[in-house]
């Protein structure tokens, strides 16, 4: 999937600040936990989840996506691109079935972090820096 700088980041981010939070789907915990990190902290967080999230969001196909709406994907075409992603480890069965039910959560929770798709072709002009 082509994705663009800006939503790989939003999505890589995302993870990452649930990560740091502890569970998925304590946002607030994870924002607070994050605020908290310094800036070195935050870059290794972000390494160690864009390694785990980013091979897999580039793993998924192509998908038409209209302006205004998010890419979705089937949970079978994410678990095609995790498994793909994976590869053969050498550990036992059990491992590597927690391995991918833990990069399925991470990926499923990058995805739905993506912001909406913008129209290329419209001149859209922020009304003030900040809504850069």
């Amino acid at each position: 999937m082509r994705f663009t700088e800006h939503e790989l980041t939003v999505a890589v981010t995302a993870a990452a600040k649930i990560v740091a939070g502890g569970k998925v789907g304590r946002r607030a915990k994870g924002e607070a936990a994050w605020e908290s990190m310094s800036k070195i902290e935050r870059y290794h967080l972000l390494e160690a989840v864009g390694s785990q999230v980013l091979p897999v969001l580039l793993a998924l196909p192509d998908v038409e996506v209209p302006a205004g709406t998010r890419p979705t994907f089937t949970d079978a075409q994410i678990a095609a691109a995790v498994e793909q992603t994976l590869g053969e480890s050498g550990v036992g069965r059990l491992r590597q079935k927690v391995a991918v039910a833990a990069r399925l959560t991470l990926v499923r929770t990058a995805l739905a972090q993506l912001p909406v798709r913008q129209d290329p072709d419209a001149l859209t002009v922020p009304d003030s820096l900040e809504d850069l």
